[in-house]
């Protein structure tokens, strides 16, 4: 047996940059964090004909064309895999709550294909296929930074270059001290909506307007990149408090994006968590619902403030190792 996992992610800057239909005219940044939270995927040989997928959804089939799911079919058809295999899919979070499970599953699988494969496949390979799946084969609106932050882990920033230049993506690993992470760690808070979404349904317009050159969607981009340099300068140098005043900043810029990137109900949760002892906060990843992030000045009190609405929280600590094989 084969079983690989890939962290989800948290963006903690820059986010909506990493669409081509931004970067390739404008140049991408953003900040990203892997966290203790995973998409796993278990491979096994199969002694009967055909191929069985087991995920939200069950498929057992005899040829690739037939496979419905499209990613694990397209990475099928691109490594040149028939049959015999079973393929099953577990994750720590759901689907379409804005932390990156679609980059980490195609990651995963990638990964525990070229296992069974005996290939090695390093880490910006890995990313680049993912996205190469996702963006080109599968013509989705996303952006890079889910492939590339669950294949290296960290809190890392990417650097998305214009479609001309040959250097595609730049990685840099934050350079933060040991105990700005750890009050990172502590300090940032993590709440479910209750609310799931498709995040290629929230970047589609964004990503429509972007090819458009419409002024006002690049501005806002413009805007956030900006503030995603900022943020990387507060947490190299350890201004946690700024960095969370930036989070405040940048959502209140990201909700004119799409009209659908909020809701009153989201907006009043949002205030509360202002009003009782958040610094700044954000939905993660496209919007329109998955987990609202924040930053606390006093935990308790942001916590006991949520703790009377149907929020709830899930706890997270940072992962280091990136898209892993766990056994082989």
């Amino acid at each position: 047996m084969i079983i690989t996992r890939s962290p989800l992610r948290i963006t903690l800057g820059g986010g909506g940059t990493d669409l081509p239909s931004y970067y390739n005219e404008n140049e991408g940044f953003l900040i990203s964090a892997a966290i203790d939270k995973y998409v796993y995927v278990s491979l096994l040989e199969t002694f009967t004909q055909g191929i069985f997928l087991k995920y939200s959804k069950f498929e057992q089939v005899k040829k690739v064309s037939e496979i419905k799911h499209p990613i694990i079919r397209e990475a099928f058809k691109i490594l040149n895999l028939h049959d015999k295999i079973e393929v099953t899919s577990l994750a720590d979070i759901p689907a379409g709550t804005g932390l990156g499970s679609s980059g980490s599953f195609t990651t995963a699988l990638l990964k525990a294909l070229h296992a069974y494969l005996r290939v090695n496949i390093s880490q910006k390979d890995l990313a680049e296929l993912a996205c190469y799946i996702e963006l080109d084969c599968l013509k989705e609106p996303i952006g890079k930074q889910d492939q590339y932050i669950s294949s290296f882990g960290g809190l890392t920033s990417f650097t998305f270059h214009k479609h001309k230049n040959k250097k595609k993506v730049t990685i840099d690993p934050l350079k933060i001290k040991n105990e700005t992470l750890l009050e990172l760690e502590d300090n940032l808070l993590l709440f479910f909506t209750g609310f799931s979404r498709s995040a290629s349904k929230i970047l589609k317009d964004q990503n429509q307007k972007s090819k458009k050159k419409d002024q006002e969607i690049t501005e806002n981009l413009n805007f956030v990149k900006e503030l995603g340099y900022k943020s990387k300068d507060a947490l190299e140098s350890g201004k946690i408090s700024l960095f969370g005043e930036l989070m405040n900043e940048h959502w209140e810029n990201k909700k004119k994006r799409s009209l659908n990137m909020s809701n009153s109900i989201i907006n009043e949760w949002y205030n509360i968590a202002i009003k009782n002892g958040a610094l700044g906060g954000k939905l993660v990843g496209a919007g329109g619902g998955g987990f609202l992030m924040f930053l606390a000045d006093d935990r308790s009190k942001l916590r006991k403030a949520l703790a009377a609405t149907d929020l709830q929280e899930v706890r997270f600590r940072f992962d280091f190792e990136g898209t892993k094989l766990l056994m082989s």
